[in-house]
């Protein structure tokens, strides 16, 4: 393996997230579609090059095996590859809910990580949180070689994995609300709605850019913005107002962490 390359590749599973991380590495080079296989239920539009399947190839094994299917098939899957891919020397899951040590007792691999991207890695833009109590140094250095074309990479206390898969995994789609809501408020003005949802879109990717390059927090942007006595300070009040916008996105996080509780729990058997 080069030190842009990180070799071969088996996916098993390669659904919305699974497509959008292959996509963008191997856009990126650090994954060329050839050295790829993936095992799918069905057919699926893939990059060229990638070769899929109802089942693992044969021959040796790869570099890392990906586990990129739905959480609730992890018995299955192992019940059907796992001695196949024992002695593994990296095993990648992107499962929600399934803890390193459920994954521990049905694969046997050199080291296991937990990894937990979110959708806006298929341009580069995500956040994927990284958890491994069995990962060496290289092969800690190997989950972030490959994670990072997808964007900000993280490793997380396991204890933490949960709040980060609500907070980072689940929270673009808490965002597309927000951005709904907005545009669904402007309409609420008079505006017509193609125009409001093209506004408050442009408005959210604007105001997200500025605040990642910003060297000063959000929460003081938004101050900059609104001036005293003016129209943005006056909406400011209402989500400010007994800290509504605050108690309700603790509110969705936290329903957020405890589902994720629920299905490590139900992985651990």
């Amino acid at each position: 393996m080069s030190e842009t390359h990180v070799g071969r590749i088996w996916m098993i599973g390669c659904g919305n997230m699974g497509g959008a991380m292959l996509r963008r590495w191997i856009a990126s080079g650090v994954v060329a579609g050839s050295d790829v296989d993936v095992v799918n239920r069905s057919d699926r539009a893939l990059p060229a090059g990638v070769r899929q399947a109802r089942d693992l190839p044969d021959g040796p094994l790869p570099d890392v095996v990906i586990l990129a299917m739905k959480p609730q098939q992890v018995d299955d899957i192992a019940a059907r590859f796992a001695e196949r891919l024992a002695g593994v020397a990296m095993l990648v899951s992107i499962l929600a809910g399934v803890e390193e040590a459920a994954l521990s007792t049905r694969f046997k691999a050199g080291a296991i990580v937990r990894a937990m991207p979110n959708l806006p890695v298929a341009i580069g833009k995500g956040v994927v949180a990284l958890d491994s109590a069995s990962a060496s140094a290289p092969a800690r250095a190997l989950a972030e070689q490959l994670m990072l074309p997808l964007g900000l990479v993280e490793w997380v206390a396991p204890a933490q994995f949960d709040a980060v898969t609500a907070l980072a995994g689940s929270g673009p789609a808490f965002l597309y609300r927000f951005i709904d809501s907005l545009a669904a408020a402007g309409v609420a003005q008079g505006l017509p709605r193609d125009q409001a949802e093209r506004l408050a879109l442009a408005t959210v990717e604007g105001a997200g850019l500025l605040a990642a390059s910003a060297s000063v927090a959000p929460g003081a942007l938004a101050d900059q913005v609104a001036s005293p006595g003016g129209s943005t300070r006056k909406g400011l009040d209402v989500l400010d107002a007994d800290k509504a916008l605050d108690g309700l996105l603790t509110e969705t996080i936290a329903a957020a962490t405890r589902r994720n509780a629920e299905m490590a729990a139900a992985a651990r058997g």
